[in-house]
């Protein structure tokens, strides 16, 4: 991964320039002031991604901390199992009701 680093004062001068760049490599330019880390941008697709990715990573964590802790879950199997039941169920239901 290729950092862009660029000083802030770039930005009010080439702004253009740096959502190209941004477009272009899909990556964040980051912006300094005085030498030191201030601001960090990136294009709007390629934030969007980012935030799905990291949304998607914790879901991922999330399930997998509960399954090592050993939370009941259930296969694709038992839950069409038991869909195919409730409807049944409610078949019947609705035919004694008529």
């Amino acid at each position: 991964m290729i950092m862009n680093i660029k000083p802030s004062a770039n930005i009010r001068q080439n702004y253009n320039e740096i959502a190209e760049l941004c477009k272009k490599t899909g990556e964040p330019v980051y912006l300094t002031k005085n030498g030191e880390g201030d601001l960090v941008v990136m294009d709007m697709v390629s934030f969007s991604k980012r935030e799905k990715m990291l949304k998607l990573r914790e879901e991922l964590i999330s399930v997998e901390e509960e399954r090592l802790a050993g939370v009941q879950d259930f296969s694709i199997d038992e839950i069409e199992r038991d869909l195919d039941d409730i409807l049944d169920g409610a078949e019947r239901h609705n035919e004694k009701a008529v």
